[in-house]
């Protein structure tokens, strides 16, 4: 195994991911292509709570993937290292750093939902790193199985050009196999058993035979349509052969104008064999990719390394884990130069030197220990500890921070109490250790109360780590009920003064300071200005303001909720030679910001849901009159198979206890889906109803 990772020709290695809506069938064809790369003896199963990738003791429960899991496997003399993530929406988190990291991404979608809520965000999250994907349209023996409406919906929703590879053979019941359009074959496959057998033929099927030709010709059509050389041909009536159509389409892939399209079953395993050739095929080599961007931290501009060995070393750190057995592990993408264990190396978004203990090469849970790794490689690192989710690893005297992997806001939080003095311990250092791994999940302590309070992206994440906290870590805890996780900002733009003066006795108090506050777009975040001009505050208190303007922003004004979108600009103020302090430049930038805030009409967010609910045609008209009930915004209904498909934006705070409602209005025929979508201003009349149930004691009154 060792010899044959040395001897893989950069060219030959595919670092993919398998991403997909949930219950698409992603882990089980993970499942499915360890076994046919002869990785796994036997296939796991979901059910039964075998899989291989699916390892964890929450997940075999849940019947879920909650994190990603990494392992290396070959087909046909080609290295393939695949990351199978989660597709529960909760588990975003996951998706969006396993993507960042990734060369080439099966997109996996079920024959009789087609493209749905969390395809489409996996989907842009994989366009935003322009991730070159092919799709694999499974459950083709399920019952409303369609190829073509699902090859459609990969059109229209994911405003993607589907190349289509395969012709399924029967559909439903008598799904057997796929025609291959590129090479016109016909691979059948002989029975349901693991290691089923496959036939490969010439035969045309007679009743695709009109298809075939039509969806040939399309194919070809596509191709020629993305190469010069191969569009002379074809307008002057040659046929290309069928290596000349490969390259063209590999070209095509990599270059983000075409998807190929294949479909199958990995439940009855038929059609994974045609989807790993169009992996070694038409994905992405590090080669093909050919350079990665950064910035260089000292003279902060652009540089751009070559992604082979002799370059010097530069990686990101796209995962921590928290392993029982060898501690903390970082999962490492390796894009140029090489790594060595019991080695130096220097982490450049933090301008730390870290030493590298071990090197690990992952297969799911399991290990396997190597001397050193190269561009192209994913590996775990032992050793490790200032390295966080999306830092730079690189070579001292060459430093390049890589782009960071951004994260989406929390939404939802719950207090959480220790029952013991000892759980108290234990609670910090599992919070701490959680944190680390999981970038979307938040600690903070609310200073009213006392209280921790844990936030995430949703119900299920936040379960899932209180769950850990008791059988990884020992703590016992007693939960609150979960919260919305509203936010704090302002309307216009204002200026406030604030002055804090002491003295008493011997040496006093002295901070003074101006500042202007002023909204910013939704979701662009806080920015800090220092207009100060003359000296009139010395820089080191100018550093004590922002800390100030910071602390009150995260413990809020209004109703105590954290302040975003806005600037704060420090622009004038006066200092004390000998009086002035830290805490009281602190505590005047806490007074200014209140003053400043107070005239700029301040108010409460709250967070939107993307809401898609999948109902019998009878219930629809009852369900969106609730959903209007609860201030939603219908954005659109459609037909699928048998259902209609309703869409809203709906404000989170109004779907407490929605599984229930929905299943007793459609008598538990419907079911829904829901993800984050963006933050709104609350209604008036709501957050007056809010600030009078508060006993929220830091509150000024809203203007």
């Amino acid at each position: 195994m060792a010899d044959a990772r040395r001897t893989t020709e950069l060219s030959k290695i595919r670092n993919i991911g398998i991403i997909a809506h949930i219950d698409a069938g992603k882990t089980t064809t993970t499942e499915r292509i360890l076994y046919y790369t002869g990785k796994t003896y036997k296939i796991g199963d979901i059910d039964e709570g075998t899989t291989v990738m699916d390892w964890m003791e929450e997940e075999r429960k849940r019947g879920i993937t909650i994190v990603s899991a990494a392992t290396t496997t070959y087909w046909k003399d080609h290295r393939i290292n695949i990351i199978d993530t989660p597709g529960h929406v909760d588990f975003t988190a996951e998706v969006e750093r396993s993507l960042r990291v990734l060369d080439g991404g099966i997109t996996v979608l079920d024959a009789e939902e087609g493209v749905q809520s969390q395809s489409e965000t996996v989907w842009r999250q994989a366009d935003k790193y322009k991730v070159p994907r092919i799709c694999f349209v499974n459950k083709m023996d399920k019952i409303g199985a369609d190829f073509f409406a699902t090859v459609k919906s990969i059109e229209d929703r994911l405003g993607a050009n589907p190349a289509i590879m395969v012709l399924p053979i029967g559909v439903e019941s008598t799904f057997k196999g796929v025609y291959d359009l590129l090479n016109r074959k016909s691979i059948i496959w002989t029975g349901e058993e693991l290691g089923a057998k496959f036939a490969v033929t010439d035969e045309v099927p007679q009743d695709l035979k009109d298809k075939i030709e039509k969806y040939r010709n399309l194919l070809v059509e596509k191709i020629a349509e993305t190469d010069d050389a191969l569009l002379e041909k074809y307008l002057a009536n040659e046929i290309p052969s069928a290596q000349e159509l490969k390259k063209a389409l590999r070209k095509a892939v990599v270059g983000y104008k075409l998807v190929p399209i294949f479909a199958g079953s990995s439940l009855r395993n038929k059609g994974v064999q045609p989807l790993l050739d169009g992996v070694v095929d038409y994905l992405p080599s590090p080669v093909d990719l050919g350079q990665v961007k950064g910035i260089n931290p000292k003279t902060n501009t652009e540089e751009i390394r070559k992604l082979t060995p002799d370059e010097p070393m530069c990686g990101l750190a796209f995962k921590i884990q928290n392993d029982p057995h060898v501690g903390k592990l970082t999962y490492f993408r390796i894009y140029s130069g090489t790594i060595s264990s019991g080695t130096y190396t220097y982490n450049s978004t933090k301008g730390r030197k870290e030493r590298i203990g071990r090197l690990l090469l992952m297969h799911s849970n399991q290990r396997e220990e190597i001397k050193e790794g190269e561009a192209g490689e994913i590996v775990a690192i032992v050793g490790l500890k200032e390295t966080g989710t999306g830092d730079t690893l690189c070579d001292e005297l060459n430093p390049i921070i890589l782009e960071k992997i951004s994260f989406p806001e929390p939404v939802i939080s719950l207090a959480i109490e220790p029952k013991t003095k000892s759980d108290q311990e234990k609670l910090g250092y599992a919070l701490k250790r959680l944190m680390d791994e999981d970038p979307t999940f938040h600690v903070k302590t609310n200073h009213e109360t006392g209280q921790t309070i844990i936030a995430g992206v949703g119900e299920l994440q936040l379960e899932v780590k209180v769950n850990t906290m008791k059988s990884d870590f020992g703590v016992d805890a007693r939960v609150g009920n979960p919260q919305v996780a509203y936010k704090e900002t302002i309307a216009k733009t204002a200026e406030g003064e604030g002055k804090y003066i002491r003295q008493s006795g011997g040496r006093g108090q002295y901070g003074h300071c101006l500042l202007r506050v002023e909204p910013k777009p939704r979701g662009e975040g806080f920015e800090f200005v220092n207009a100060i001009k003359g000296g009139a505050i010395p820089s080191e208190f100018v550093t004590s303001i922002e800390k100030g303007v910071k602390e009150t922003m995260e413990n809020g004004i209004l109703l105590g909720y954290p302040m975003v979108d806005m600037t704060v600009t420090v622009y004038d103020g006066s200092y004390h030679e000998v009086d002035s302090s830290d805490i009281a430049f602190k505590i005047a930038a806490s007074q200014a910001l209140q003053a400043a805030t107070r005239k700029a009409g301040l108010t409460l967010l709250e967070p939107i849901m993307k809401v898609e609910v999948t109902t019998p045609s009878e219930f629809m008209g009852d369900v969106i009159g609730d959903l209007s009930a609860k201030r939603a915004q219908i954005s659109g209904t459609e037909e699928r198979s048998r259902a209609t498909i309703i869409l809203a934006m709906v404000p989170l705070s109004e779907l407490s206890g929605y599984a229930t409602t929905l299943r007793s209005m459609s008598k538990g025929r419907a079911s829904y889906y829901m993800e984050p979508s963006h933050y709104e201003g609350v209604p008036k009349n709501i957050q007056e109803q809010m600030l009078a149930k508060s006993t929220f004691t830091g509150r000024i009154s809203a203007q």
